[in-house]
């Protein structure tokens, strides 16, 4: 599939020693079948040549518009949301970026098709992924995620893959607004809180069936494999420590400063959210069950009520 419309794209990497495997992916920005795209790479206080690896490809192609800026130093996902609270481009769409993958030629021209027809209602693209190992060998394909994406999913569970994430000026507006109460909030994950928010303003959410790019996996992945015994014993774990609850906490108050731009949907599921701390089992049960939260995956939906009955979502 092939794009030839002339709708640009803001490309925003987050960069952090990532020498080793940059420029396999800036080629393949290079390779996309959408040529019009810019590229903005926050620098994350890297000790390697990554940034000189950048800088050194702007050099190279100068028609591009590539930028290296510093980024905050508090972490992969404060990068992505100073990166987002700080561009002010008026192009149409917004791409993520990882600094290890490798894109498919496709990758952009697909979420450009998924979101122009929403047209000025805010919209997410997410897709599957190759996962490959650190030689971007394929190993499998992403789990492709059976139920509906919203509101009820994405207060408990994060399923955008931030690597695959594209936005549509509408939702890159939402986000940019958005993303200083995210940062203060001390969210743990920027893809997770775009789903959030896109779901909780009553915007899309599109999930692509098909793989757009080459997940590497490899020691240094900020967030690695999370289909292996021991990335579910974590997430186990997690839920029943409180880590998990914490991180639910932090969205939570960052959504809090979105009250006017949430639906009564979203109003309802902020509100009613406590409910499932309450100091009664049936009371922890029945608040569940009306805000009808699930995990995709029946064990991992089953360990999200286990931690609901144990008291400590």
């Amino acid at each position: 599939m092939t794009y030839s419309g002339p709708a640009g794209v803001a490309i925003l990497m987050g960069l952090f020693d990532g020498a080793p495997w940059i420029s396999t992916q800036l080629q393949s920005f290079l390779d996309q079948d959408h040529a019009n795209w810019t590229l903005t790479v926050a620098d994350d206080g890297s000790s390697d040549a990554g940034p000189e690896i950048v800088e050194a490809f702007g050099q190279r192609n100068r028609d591009r518009r590539v930028t290296l800026v510093a980024g905050p130093r508090r972490g992969f996902a404060a990068n992505f949301l100073t990166l987002l609270r700080d561009h002010t481009g008026d192009v149409p769409y917004v791409a993520l970026s990882d600094q290890d993958d490798q894109w498919l030629p496709e990758r952009l021209s697909r979420g450009i098709a998924a979101l122009a027809p929403f047209g000025a209602l805010p919209a997410l693209y997410c897709a599957r992924t190759i996962q490959c190992d650190a030689f971007l060998r394929p190993m499998r394909i992403s789990p492709l995620w059976p139920r509906p994406f919203g509101m009820a999913n994405a207060l408990v569970q994060n399923v955008a893959a931030g690597n695959t994430i594209m936005l549509n000026r509408a939702m890159a507006d939402q986000a940019r607004r958005s993303a200083p109460w995210a940062v203060k909030a001390g969210v743990v994950a920027h893809d997770w809180w775009l789903y959030i928010l896109a779901s909780a303003i009553g915007g899309a959410v599109v999930q692509d069936d098909a793989p757009v790019l080459r997940y590497r996996l490899h020691a240094s992945n900020a967030m690695g494999r999370n289909d292996t015994p021991r990335a579910r014993w974590l997430r186990a774990r997690r839920l029943f420590n409180g880590t998990f609850a914490g991180w639910i906490d932090a969205n939570l108050a960052a959504l809090s400063q979105e009250h006017d731009h949430l639906t009564p949907e979203a109003r309802r599921a902020v509100s009613g959210f406590p409910g499932l701390r309450a100091p009664g089992v049936v009371e922890r049960l029945s608040a569940l069950r009306r805000l009808g939260l699930y995990r995709h995956g029946r064990i991992d939906d089953l360990l999200m009520r286990g931690a609901v009955v144990a008291g400590r979502l």
